[in-house]
């Protein structure tokens, strides 16, 4: 985000939903809250990532199924053009885990269910427009796990993403409590090292994995079978 002279800017949202009263609905919250402007509104995917171009905002608050063009392509698009440099927050329920699944390898930095008291969505917008993804045990990796669950003897593919080889043992270990959700915190904690220690790890996970974000680490550690559902 950039700041002006009076402090940091306010983040900027994009309300992608086909129901106008969804839309509306998220425009007044967010609108009370210093801090945080809508700069505009989508009834599809196709005007999100147009409005994108043009808005520049720092995170969209995305729904799934919509016309035209659905939410998970929408974020493929924005996620691949250098032009934009925007998060996606998806909007989901727990009836759409698979979506919400391939809503992460699409690009998304992590997601919010529909019912989310108000005070933790304008969390979640907060978290992800600072760069990190929105990935809580209770939610993530509940859907992830059935996910996987799901597919199993389906010929998934299953495949270590390049770079997998080249962790180290610690590093695995830092991997494997990412996917649980886990803050930097509380990995911290459970290893008893200090903070800038786990983010040093992390950041050296992103730069060998290659991924943009801790969602894309989740997703790795689920298909390469470092985390396995249920255990």
């Amino acid at each position: 985000m950039a700041e002006t002279g009076g402090g940091p800017a306010p983040i900027r949202v994009l309300v992608v939903d086909d129901e106008a009263l969804v839309r509306a609905g998220f425009r007044v919250l967010l609108e009370t809250v210093p801090g945080l402007t809508v700069v505009g509104e989508a009834a599809d995917g196709a005007t999100a990532v147009r409005q994108c171009r043009t808005l520049q905002p720092d995170v969209l608050l995305m729904d799934i199924r919509m016309p035209v063009m659905d939410g998970l392509e929408a974020t493929r698009h924005i996620a691949d053009d250098d032009s934009i440099d925007a998060r996606v927050l998806m909007v989901t329920t727990f009836g759409e885990d698979e979506h919400v699944f391939a809503a992460l390898r699409a690009g998304a930095s992590g997601f919010v269910l529909k019912d989310t008291p108000p005070e933790d969505l304008l969390s979640a917008i907060r978290i992800v427009a600072g760069g990190e993804a929105l990935l809580t045990p209770r939610v993530t990796t509940r859907l992830v796990a059935e996910f996987v669950r799901g597919n199993s003897g389906r010929n998934m593919s299953v495949t270590a993403p390049d770079g997998l080889d080249e962790l180290t043992e610690r590093e695995r270990e830092v991997l494997v409590q990412v996917a649980a959700g886990q803050s930097n915190a509380e990995i911290a904690d459970h290893f008893m090292v200090s903070l800038n220690t786990v983010k040093t790890h992390v950041s050296r996970l992103l730069f060998k994995l290659a991924a943009r974000d801790r969602a894309q680490l989740v997703v790795y550690a689920y298909e390469c079978g470092l985390v396995i559902p249920g255990r």
